[in-house]
């Protein structure tokens, strides 16, 4: 009973329909399949760039334009060649160099008297160290600075830039004596009560003085409003003038304005109490021999006479 049961249902399949089913079994694999290369189709057609978006080679933005590359502008000093800078010795000299676009490039300074390397960059390569190149970050300012300049440092001064080929300017450097002076004769003559004026004004100087002082002989004066003296300075006018209302013989003598940064000057006052101005003179004092009398001009020829 068992096998009459089974051997039915296997008949009733069949062949054909054993083959159908088959074949419907492979049906999922082939679905799968198709749904793998259709993404991967649709994919590569996203990344694909249209033949379009190109031309002759080159890139296309979006709205069909192309931008040249950007150029870098050329280096340029902004300093004039061949140019003057005056200081005065003792004070800080500031040599300027500036320049544009320097990129890459060194900034040396050389001192072209003996073609000596003073600087590269911001390293100091002179055994001197007054010498410092001055720069801030960002700033196309290359300044060499001189401290407590002298004579000496005058002359050419060349500023050069490491490029291909290396280009540089040329910078003169003038460094000149600032000096005192007092305006009028060297040596003054008043009489006593009469007024006293003394102008000095500071020539040749690059800077203002930090102080003008007035001596009386060997004693500064300029607070010495007791005595009559009166003092006033203008710094930035480099003048200082010193005033006695009412002078007298206590006054002469000799007066000596010294600024802080210039040479001094000088000027002697004589307060006349009856002498002759003529016999106060140095001058007349260092020729008095001419005014020897009848006899010793007799005596003086004699040894003349007998010398030859």
């Amino acid at each position: 009973m068992r096998d009459s049961c089974s051997t039915p249902r296997f008949s009733s399949i069949g062949t054909g329909n054993m083959n159908l089913l088959f074949e419907m079994e492979k049906w999922p694999v082939i679905i799968i399949f198709l749904t793998v290369q259709m993404s991967d189709s649709f994919s590569s057609a996203q990344v694909k760039e249209p033949d379009s978006n190109r031309m002759d080679g080159n890139e296309m933005n979006e709205l069909g334009a192309s931008f040249p590359p950007l150029e870098i502008p050329p280096l340029h000093f902004v300093t004039e060649n061949n140019s003057f800078v005056t200081s005065q010795t003792g004070s800080t000299a500031l040599v300027p160099c500036i320049i544009n676009n320097v990129g890459d490039g060194m900034v040396s300074w050389i001192r072209r008297k003996d073609y000596h390397l003073l600087t590269v960059g911001l390293t100091t390569y002179s055994s001197d160290d007054r010498f410092q190149a001055i720069h801030l970050q960002h700033s196309e300012d290359w300044t060499l600075q001189i401290k407590f300049v002298q004579q000496r440092d005058a002359g050419l001064y060349e500023c050069q830039v490491s490029s291909h080929p290396p280009i540089s300017i040329f910078i003169r450097l003038n460094v000149v004596e600032a000096r005192g002076e007092i305006q009028g004769p060297s040596e003054k003559y008043l009489k006593p009560g009469s007024g006293l004026r003394l102008q000095c004004s500071v020539l040749q100087s690059t800077e203002p003085p930090s102080y003008v002082f007035w001596y009386h002989n060997n004693r500064m004066i300029n607070y010495d409003v007791d005595r009559g003296i009166n003092v006033t300075t203008d710094l930035v006018e480099k003048m200082s003038i010193l005033t006695i209302t009412n002078a007298d013989t206590r006054h002469s003598g000799n007066y000596s304005c010294v600024p802080s940064n210039a040479q001094p000057a000088s000027t002697y006052v004589h307060i006349l109490n009856g002498e002759n101005p003529a016999a106060m003179q140095h001058g007349g004092r260092g020729l008095s021999w001419l005014q020897c009398s009848p006899s010793s001009w007799l005596l003086i020829f004699s040894i003349i006479i007998i010398w030859c």
